[in-house]
């Protein structure tokens, strides 16, 4: 097991749009203040395109990609919640945290809107990961990584929430 430190470091989670449903804001939460006991962390809500509605799916990416990529410094370590990534087990997964913290670079988790991303955020990002080979909604995926992110921590510190 590694050490965990809350240092410099920080989590970020990058998301399109806000969360529409209240149960998953709720649970959202939980894991959010369960996370910064671990990690300085944070959820950062990038609003909608304005006009949105109104692009087709190629154009409303470029469009949101362009607001993501604007939230993400040169030095981040960007990682991108994608179907097409790399899956793990939660074991894996805190271990690939792990790797990530000893690198010290501040981590960049993004959730792109129901499109996925522009060719510029794929171009940009360091990591892919998938949370499933299904599809979920890009809310739900808010919610699912938060409680992946907390099992992590709990993992490394060898706490008793996972069971193998």
């Amino acid at each position: 097991m590694g050490t965990i430190t809350k240092s410099f470091m920080k989590i970020k989670l990058l998301v399109i749009g806000k969360t529409d449903e209240a149960y998953l804001t709720e649970g959202i939460g939980k894991f959010f203040k369960r996370i910064t006991h671990y990690v300085n962390y944070e959820m950062e809500v990038i609003g909608d395109v304005k006009q949105g509605s109104k692009l087709n799916a190629e154009k409303l990416k470029e469009e949101e990609g362009k607001l993501i990529l604007k939230k993400i410094n040169s030095n981040d370590q960007v990682v991108l919640l994608d179907e097409k990534g790399h899956t793990f087990n939660s074991r894996q997964f805190s271990g690939f945290l792990q790797k990530k913290l000893n690198g010290g670079a501040n981590l960049v988790f993004v959730v792109g809107g129901p499109f996925g991303f522009s060719k510029e955020v794929y171009e940009r990002a360091n990591e892919k990961i998938s949370l499933s080979s299904m599809t979920f909604s890009h809310q739900m995926i808010r919610l699912f990584f938060s409680e992946q992110l907390y099992r992590a921590f709990t993992i490394l510190k060898g706490e008793k929430y996972h069971h193998d």
